[in-house]
């Protein structure tokens, strides 16, 4: 037997699917005995991973599924680079500097009195790193005026509205009180007026959403700093502004250009965003910015020289591709200012297009219709009770025709609502959405017909 499998292993006309390795289930729990042709290896991976859902129907994500053939060139030839061994890869850290500047002009970020940019920012593996890094600028910031006026530091918070599960992460793991404001009757975020109730003199920040995960509304990011700005002439406390800018931060600056939310307002202090969300650049990279060098501490840089030379480093992770970065500056590069708003636009008429049958498909409340904010819908059952069915039962018949539409309840107060969302990306066009809704109503259809009743959401169990 052993003869055959060897023999099998180095035949050339050998089909895969008659190969040894092919002729057992993979090893799960244990690294092989032998080695095996690598062919037959991606074969077999390869078909495996067909039973992961189709990327483009999965609507529930933001992230970037669609890519051009010359970016995936690009990400092959930087596998082997290490972005933070900026000694050994100084072009790319060129290059990452590049989009630093190219994405502080277009944030607005103060220039200095020389005519160049005063921000400071690099990139990380993802909006989440991003922020983190951003709220830890904010609290040493905090700490640093409390040490320096004799006051205790061991009691930080920060102040927010139903922010992503990364600020969660970033408190838990810091050490920071999250403070978390309800969403009131109606809203979709934040509201300005409901700030006094939550800051205090331990406010390391406020965090702002441009882009909200669960409804994909803008908060006001403007009269949030105004608020802040009247807390401050009368109470004297001065509380930075953090924008979570992780989907909004590449739709605002073309589809909204007029809007007031980035380093223009002077409260804003920085700004995170995900390169691999609507920057359109693969999965992997965020970015983080500071408005200038006084928001970001000094001692969040390390300094290392076992690389070789000198390398002063912002980041949680040490050890990382380049790839992503150099596909985020091929966008850059490949659209323009100019392609970028034709994308959007595009993916804004498509998801206004989609609301309005979803509109008329009659069971549903529209609570954002892709106007004013990201290129998406989400709603509600006007009247659960009456109809038989939950949003849920529509996503399971939905899942059957490959679509993966999220259904969800809204955050405290208004955990009572569930609603469904679809985000529409690069590379979700009108014909996509089209065959979606005529899904959506024959689903809608079936279940009219079964009335199944409501179903029953479990956790996860071991």
């Amino acid at each position: 037997m052993a003869l055959h499998n060897a023999r099998a292993a180095t035949d050339p006309a050998a089909d895969i699917f008659t190969s040894p390795l092919s002729e057992q289930p993979l090893s799960k729990r244990a690294m092989p005995d032998l080695p095996a042709p690598p062919n037959v290896v991606y074969q077999l991976l390869r078909s495996e991973l067909l039973l992961d859902g189709n990327a483009a129907q999965n609507l529930a994500t933001f992230c970037t599924t669609w890519t051009d053939d010359e970016v995936r060139h690009l990400m092959d030839l930087c596998l082997d680079k290490n972005i933070v061994d900026k000694d050994e890869y100084p072009q790319t850290a060129e290059i990452e500097s590049r989009c630093v500047n190219i994405l502080a002009g277009l944030w607005h970020a103060p220039a200095g009195t020389d005519g160049a940019e005063n921000a400071m920012g690099c990139s990380t593996t993802g909006s989440s790193e991003a922020a983190m890094l951003c709220g830890l600028a904010l609290k040493w910031r905090w700490r640093d005026r409390r040490r320096a006026a004799g006051l205790p530091t061991d009691r930080p918070n920060l102040v927010c509205g139903p922010v992503q599960v990364c600020w969660e992460k970033f408190a838990r793991y810091f050490d920071v009180e999250l403070r978390q404001v309800p969403v009131e009757p109606g809203a979709t975020g934040l509201q300005a007026h409901q700030l006094r109730e939550y800051v205090d003199e331990n406010t390391i920040g406020v965090v702002a959403i441009l882009g909200v995960t669960y409804t994909c509304t803008y908060e006001p990011v403007a009269e949030i700093t105004a608020e802040l700005d009247r807390i401050h002439e009368e109470t004297g406390l001065d509380i930075p502004l953090h924008v979570d800018a992780a989907s909004g931060g590449f739709i605002a600056p073309f589809l909204h250009p007029d809007l007031q939310w980035d380093f223009r307002l002077p409260r804003v202090a920085s700004i995170n965003a995900s390169g691999h969300k609507y920057g359109m650049a693969p999965l992997g990279v965020g970015w983080a910015l500071w408005r200038d060098k006084a928001a970001l501490p000094q001692d969040l840089v390390f300094h290392v020289d076992y690389l070789g030379g000198d390398m002063p480093t912002l980041a949680l992770n040490f050890s990382r591709p380049g790839g992503q970065v150099i596909a985020q500056y091929f966008m850059f590069l490949r659209l323009g200012r100019e392609g970028y708003r034709r994308v959007y636009q595009a993916c804004a008429d498509t998801a206004q297009h989609l609301a309005r049958q979803v509109a008329d498909m009659g069971p549903f409340t529209l609570l954002y219709d892709g106007t004013g904010a990201l290129p998406a819908v989400s709603y509600t059952l006007t009247d659960p009770g009456s109809v038989g069915w939950s949003l849920y039962d529509l996503s399971d018949l939905l899942r059957m025709r490959g679509w993966q539409v999220p259904s969800y309840p809204l955050p405290p107060n208004r955990q009572e609502t569930v609603i469904q969302r679809v985000l529409v990306r690069h590379g979700v066009d009108r014909d996509e959405v089209e065959l979606l809704a005529g899904d959506m109503r024959r689903a809608i259809k079936r279940l009219d017909e079964g009335h199944p009743r409501d179903s029953t959401r479990v956790g996860f169990h071991h």
